[in-house]
């Protein structure tokens, strides 16, 4: 399954999605109904009837989850020495400035493990391990364009010299 903000289900809710399946599977062998089963559950009548055509075919065998879809690149330690080198900034890395993009975590990556992802990977593998993109919602009250235009023009000049 597929999600617009990428990642996937964490291994808790694998877990938590394959307890409903298997409920499921009782309610099946009960004899319950596709809807009352959808409603009790609050799934889709879809899902559960894609659940009972599993079950039909394996039992609640045929329910259990079949753990996640590919093995992650990056293992457990080198997320752990990822987080780490995230966590000196970009400025350690050789960025001018302190911003963590996608594009340069990609690049960090390469470099200290030679593993290859695309930013949508990169994004996705920050996701599944809780990091999450950290932009303002909005601007402070105080902001003064006014003043930082005076500045850019006047003073950053003499400090860039």
């Amino acid at each position: 399954m597929r999600y617009a903000q990428g990642g996937g289900f964490t291994v808790q809710e694998q877990e938590r999605r394959e307890r409903v399946r298997l409920e499921a599977a009782e309610r099946f062998e009960r004899g319950d109904g596709n809807r009352v089963i959808a409603a009790d559950l609050r799934v889709t009548v879809r899902s559960v009837e894609r659940w009972r055509q599993a079950w039909r075919q394996g039992g609640s065998a045929g329910l259990e989850s079949k753990g996640p879809q590919s093995v992650p690149r990056l293992g457990e330690r080198q997320f752990a020495q990822l987080e780490r080198d995230l966590e000196k900034g970009p400025l350690a890395h050789g960025w001018e400035d302190q911003r963590w993009t996608l594009a340069r975590i990609k690049t960090l990556i390469g470099r200290r493990f030679h593993i290859s992802y695309t930013v949508q990977g990169v994004w996705k593998l920050m996701r599944r391990n809780g990091w999450s993109c950290q932009q303002p919602v909005r601007r402070a009250i105080e902001r003064d364009d006014g003043a930082i235009e005076v500045w850019k023009k006047q003073v950053w000049p003499q400090v860039k010299a």
